[in-house]
This record gives C-alpha cells, structure tokens and sequence, in this order.
C-alpha cells in the first residue's frame, strides 16, 4: 500500500513525498481512512510509528475542504472549532514538552 490508496488529496501528498515517505505504516493504513470519513478512533501504536501524521493528514484534509470560518454559517463554524480541537500533539510528547 502506498500513500496515494489512502484518497489523500494532491497537496497531502506532495507534503508526504517531499519528507521522503511513500509507504504509510500500519497505523496509517488503518487510522487514515477512518479519519477521513469522520469517524472518532482511538489507536494505539509504539513511539515513532507515525501516530501523529496517521491523524493530522486527515483532519487537514477535511480542513481544507471545509468553508473558511468567516464565509460558512454556526454549523461550519463548530465543524472547524471541532477539527482544530483535534490537532494536539499525542500525550507523551504533550507531556515532555511541559516537563
């Protein structure tokens, strides 16, 4: 499986490719799809095997695709408020950071 099975938009996967990537790791190839269609996961996976690009892709490509705040009504509004909420870092680097 590569990047480009996963319906990643064209941007994402330029991005993807320029770090040096092509082929998602498990967590990837799992989480990827379910994020895009806006599905709430829980996935747990060992340090350095791309849990945070497993759920960043996809929550920027929904982002992407959303209205801008400032042109959409209350609804898109809390659709983007929602998808922001979700681009924090996983707990263990959260928690170094602030050590």
């Amino acid at each position: 499986m590569q990047f480009t099975d996963l319906s990643l938009i064209e941007p994402l996967l330029r991005a993807v490719r320029a770090e040096g990537y092509d082929t998602p790791t498990p967590i990837q190839q799992k989480a990827i799809p379910e994020v895009l269609t806006g599905r709430d996961l829980l996935g747990c996976a060992q340090t350095g095997t791309g849990k945070t690009a497993a759920f960043a892709l996809p929550i920027l490509q929904r982002l992407a695709a959303a209205p801008a705040p400032g042109q959409a009504g209350p609804a898109a509004r809390l659709a983007w408020a929602g998808l922001w909420s979700r681009l924090t870092p996983p707990r263990a680097p959260r928690a170094r950071r602030w050590e």
